[in-house]
């Protein structure tokens, strides 16, 4: 029975802060170093093997995986990054304080910034200093690819390839698979295995630091889902 964990990274420096991150590349909290080793203890204390291990190109997501590994005696597991495993981007609402951000604009507003499943933020452009088609990590890219903002569907649509070409054929492998990566960007994933609809999809928060666990049948839909 293929089985895959997810886990959101730890609480980061910004999360703190109660700023909107994307792709910010911001560093783990100390509280988020500690999710992090306890989430390796977790997963040791479960018995999980893993055999791969995917994530972002953002430091709070890598170090994380770091951890888990490391504190689940499996630091020499192959590690795959890839900008498709990146947070949701969120345009020029990054580095914004969000209770500040309601207060300008309305806590309808930025609900609907932060939870529709198809709304996009205020768009970054491309000539901004702050813009991603301005950071080396993403130089292969087509910058057509390289997003101003990003909604949970845009993301699920750059996340998606990476899923059919990468991890699924994993699983089909029967590999036990770990990805440490984003709040949305595992919610998007999440979408696409539980077959989530667009609505129901708002509802769903997977918390810092806490190895989800999901058991598959063999054509990777789900047997089984738990929180370690």
């Amino acid at each position: 029975m293929p089985k895959l964990v997810f886990s959101r990274h730890g609480l980061s420096e910004w999360n703190a802060l109660n700023q909107f991150t994307g792709w910010v590349d911001v560093d783990l909290a100390p509280e988020g170093i500690e999710e992090a080793v306890e989430g390796g203890r977790k997963i040791k204390e479960a018995g999980i093997e893993f055999d791969i291990a995917y994530t972002s190109v953002l430091k709070r997501a890598i170090k994380t995986c770091n951890l888990l590994l490391e504190n689940s005696d499996q630091l020499w597991v192959p590690q795959v990054k890839s900008w498709r495993l990146n947070e949701r981007h969120y345009g020029k609402l990054q580095g914004l304080n969000k209770k500040e951000t309601a207060e300008k604009y309305g806590d309808e507003q930025v609900h609907i910034w932060r939870r529709s499943y198809d709304t996009l933020p205020p768009l970054l452009e491309a000539t901004d200093p702050e813009s991603a088609a301005n950071d080396r990590r993403y130089a292969m890219l087509d910058q057509r690819d390289v997003p101003g903002g990003e909604n949970l569907k845009v993301t699920l649509e750059r996340a998606l390839p990476f899923w059919q070409d990468e991890i699924a054929p994993a699983l089909l492998d029967n590999k036990t698979v770990l990805v440490a990566a984003h709040g949305n960007s595992l919610r998007a994933l999440a979408k696409h295995i539980e077959g989530i609809s667009d609505d129901d999809i708002m509802d769903l928060e997977i918390p810092t630091g806490q190895p989800l666990v999901y058991d598959l049948n063999d054509d990777l839909t789900v047997a089984k889902k738990y929180y370690l």
